[in-house]
């Protein structure tokens, strides 16, 4: 079975930093994009950032300076460093992984079960 994990979620004060990271276990061949996604309570998922296998980026511009998206190909794990946290980024954040290819050339899109994140003091 092909899943993602996050992990790094909690509980941070506005102007830190977390750093959340998504692992991708089971039977892979390759991972196309992989992206980060957010939902506030009462509001629609949104995305924050994304990259390709290659390594290019694109981010939400609440985001843009603020957040680093970067992956482990070897490793299969997507990672999100967030720095000056605002309460506004308080949401859950999901692993996205729409264009995952297995070895019996399978195509799968997968999400991630969410981590919160709280940014208050």
């Amino acid at each position: 079975q092909v899943q993602l994990v996050e992990s790094g979620g909690g509980l941070v004060q506005p102007g830190g930093s977390l750093r959340l990271s998504c692992a991708a276990s089971g039977s892979i061949f390759s991972i196309n994009t992989m992206a980060w996604y957010r939902q506030a309570p009462g509001k629609q998922r949104e995305l924050v950032a994304a990259i390709t296998r290659g390594g290019s980026t694109n981010y939400a511009d609440s985001v843009k300076g603020r957040f680093t998206v970067s992956r482990d190909n070897a490793k299969n794990t997507l990672y999100l460093q967030m720095n000056s946290l605002k309460p506004e980024d308080t949401a859950v954040y999901f692993c996205n992984a729409p264009d995952v290819i297995t070895p019996s050339s399978r195509y799968l899109s997968l999400w991630g079960q969410g981590t919160l994140v709280t940014v208050s003091s």
